[in-house]
Parts: structure tokens; C-alpha cells; sequence
């Protein structure tokens, strides 16, 4: 299959993504896209990396190059929880806009309300915001939406994890009844259900929520660790792993920070980047890592989702995740576009719940990185098959046993 097959694809679109390299729909893309071309709501649940972008991007500028072309008000809303991904969703449809000869424009907090003022004004036909920021120049007059015909809320768990839930619904009041509403989530808990049920209109649901799967191609493993050796790991770790480029997270700012500070006093080229820093520093961040000019990026959650990064050979998780979909979310920086890549993550003996937590949702134990002096890291979890084997020799009880894999 190929984008050409889409019946009402516009193809300035499919020849725009021919120019790109891109020839072959996603699972996701194959699924969301004929519905959304149709004008119907949507719930499409994706990993990230999937493709959702180009999901919903596609038939929704479709749809707006078949009307009017200007108007007073944005006609597609895009609503994304980050900075960082208001951006990624931005440099994916310029491109495709410009095919079309429709405008789009971006806004979000930490800059300068300014140029974004004046952007709004000229009336963009696609506006991608965070959901404070887009409410700052709601009360302030720049902007209206009672001319969105198509709304899209990018990550829409991710967005209730990060408390914009009443940000969101005072903008969905703000906009048509009658719009077409997209909603991609990487899971649909029951708050989204709720949500959807009150503003979405018999909505489609395509894909499968996928908690806690990874893409083959990642190689997933752990690293046993003490909490007061992860610096010196980590430095040996480094030195003996082929890392092109690295995303090592953390579960703090400060420990971030320290981090980044620890790694330039080893003479190792790191950006740093979580949500204290100012637009311009996490901008700047950013860019060095994507053009090779630092290897590594050592980062919070911020970074776990959204960011579209080529090239990225390892995620080290020096903190370990404190959510299966964390996890996910993590791992999912690597690999990326059919490519392989590495997972490691440091696991103290104080984590076994969360590694338990994550074993669990993955359906299998993760393997051990072994070295002279590496602390006892137990497996709680243990496959169904174990359990079923341990009851056939007369076991009551499954044990709980350390799992090292050689």
C-alpha cells in the first residue's frame, strides 16, 4: 500500500511525501486516515513513533484545501501538552502546508507573546499551540476560534498527566459543536473516555492500545547498579557501548543538572534539558544534539515524548522510569523509522516494584548486563510459563528468584 492509494488524498500531499522519502503508510496512518478524510471523529491510540503526525495531518489539510483558503480564525486547532512538540508538529506540516499554499503558525509559553501575536492576526489556516499559552492570547483578544472546523488533541493523555485538563475544556468551549475532533493518545484511560464522550460526536476508534510495548528492534537490557556508582557505570558504560548518540533521563531537574555538570568535568560533550530552562536554552539544546554537535542529551520526561530525533543509538535510563508507559515512552526515542538501537536501564535494588511493574507489562524478563561486583537485582516477576512449570513439580507458591541471563 502507498499514500496514493487513499481515495481523496490530496496529491500535492502524497507528492510532497514522495520528495521526503516517504512512500508507505504506517498501521496508523492506514487505519486514521480514511475515517478522518470522511469528516468523522476519531480516538486513534498509537505509540509514539508511529507515524501519528502524518495520521491526522494529512486528511485534515486535505479537507482544508478543499474550502475557503483565509478567514479570520484558525480552521484547524492542534492542542500538544509541550513546547517540544508543538514545534516537532510544526516542522512535520510546513512542508505539507506550503504544498498547499494555506499558512499554519505555532504558539507556546516560555517566548515572547510578540511575533505570535502578529502571526495570529494575519489568520493562519492551521494553528499548533500548548493549551496555557493559546488561553493567554484567548483572554487577551489575538486570537479566535469560532472558525475551527477540525480540532486535534496531540498526546491527550500525556496532556492529562500534566493537569491541562480544565486549560482544554475552557478551549474546546471556545470552538464550534459542529468541528471535526481527532484524539491521539498513546493509552485511553477512563478520564479520556469521559472527556471524549462529552465533546466527540460517535467517534471512530482505530488501533490498539499497546501499554507498555516496545518496537523488535530495540534491544532491551539492565544494568544492576548501586545508587552511588551510576556515575562511574555510566562513565564505563560509555566507554565500552558503540554510542553514536545518547538519551540518558533522569527523574529530576536537579539530578539532570548535576548530571550534565558530572559528564563536561569528564570531558563529555552533553546538552542538557528539562522543563526549568527557558525556550531558547531547551531550542538551543535541542538543535546541537540533532546536528551532532553534542552526542548526548541528558534529559527529564520532557524529552521522553514528541521528539522526533534521527539517529539516536542508546537510551540509558539512569533513573529508572516510574510507569510501564514511561518506560515505553523512553525506549520509544530509539530505534526509530525501522531502525536499531539500545536500551539500558539502571536498576538499583531499591526499584525491583517498579522493574517488577515493567517486566509485567512487557511479558517478559529483561536481561542483565553482568560485570565483577554487580549487585543482586531480583526478578519479582516471573512469566506465566514459569509460574505454570513451578505448579506442575508441586509448588504452592510461585518463589520469588533472581534471573541473571548470560
Amino acid at each position: 500500500m502507498t499514500f496514493e492509494t487513499f481515495e481523496g488524498l490530496d496529491p500535492r500531499l502524497v507528492k510532497t511525501l514522495v520528495a521526503q522519502g516517504i512512500v508507505t503508510p504506517t498501521p496508523i496512518q492506514e487505519l486514521a486516515i480514511p475515517p478522518a478524510l470522511e469528516g468523522r471523529d476519531l480516538i486513534a491510540t498509537a505509540q509514539t513513533g508511529t507515524g501519528k503526525t502524518l495520521a491526522y495531518l494529512l486528511p485534515s489539510l486535505t479537507r482544508l484545501a478543499a474550502g475557503p483558503q483565509k478567514g479570520p480564525a484558525p480552521r484547524m486547532l492542534v492542542l500538544t501538552p509541550t513546547r517540544e512538540l508543538a514545534l516537532q508538529v510544526e516542522s512535520v506540516a510546513r512542508p505539507l502546508v506550503e504544498a498547499l499554499r494555506l499558512t499554519e503558525t505555532v504558539t507556546y509559553g516560555g517566548v515572547g507573546m510578540g511575533g505570535q501575536t502578529q502571526a495570529l492576526r494575519q489568520g493562519p489556516s492551521l494553528l499548533i499551540a500548548t493549551p496555557g499559552r493559546l488561553l493567554d492570547h484567548l483572554g487577551r483578544g489575538h486570537v479566535r476560534l469560532d472558525g475551527v472546523l477540525i480540532l486535534c488533541l496531540d498526546e491527550a493523555d500525556r496532556m492529562l498527566d500534566m493537569g491541562f485538563l480544565p486549560d482544554v475544556k475552557r478551549i474546546l468551549g471556545k470552538t464550534p459543536e459542529g468541528r471535526q475532533t481527532l484524539m491521539f493518545s498513546a493509552t485511553f484511560a477512563p478520564e479520556l473516555e469521559r472527556l471524549s464522550s462529552s465533546f466527540m460526536r460517535d467517534p471512530i476508534r482505530v488501533g490498539a492500545e499497546f501499554t507498555a510495548r516496545t518496537v523488535d528492534t530495540v534491544r532491551q537490557r539492565i544494568l544492576p547498579v548501586r545508587e552511588e556508582e551510576k556515575l562511574r557505570r555510566l562513565l564505563e558504560l560509555l566507554e565500552t557501548e558503540p554510542v553514536e548518540s545518547a538519551i540518558i533521563f533522569l527523574r529530576t531537574k536537579a539530578r539532570t543538572d548535576r548530571l550534565g555538570a558530572a559528564l563536561k568535568r569528564h570531558r563529555i560533550a552533553a546538552a542538557v534539558i528539562h522543563g526549568d530552562l527557558d525556550q531558547r536554552q531547551r531550542t538551543r539544546a535541542l538543535e546541537r544534539f540533532r546536528a551532532g554537535k553534542v552526542p548526548i542529551l541528558v534529559a527529564t520526561d520532557v524529552a521522553a515524548r514528541g521528539l522526533d530525533i534521527d539517529g539516536v543509538s542508546h537510551v540509558i535510563n539512569y533513573d529508572i522510569p516510574p510507569t510501564p508507559d514511561d518506560y515505553v515512552h523512553r525506549v520509544g526515542r530509539t530505534a526509530r523509522a525501522n531502525r536499531e538501537g539500545d536500551a539500558i536501564t539502571f536498576v538499583t535494588p531499591a526499584d525491583l516494584v517498579q522493574l517488577e511493574s515493567i517486566e509485567q507489562a512487557l511479558g517478559r524478563n529483561l536481561p542483565r548486563i553482568e560485570y565483577d561486583g554487580a549487585p543482586t537485582v531480583l526478578s519479582l516477576w516471573r512469566p506465566p510459563e514459569a509460574v505454570r512449570s513451578a505448579d506442575a513439580r508441586g509448588s504452592r507458591r510461585p518463589r520469588r528468584s533472581l534471573l541473571r541471563r548470560r
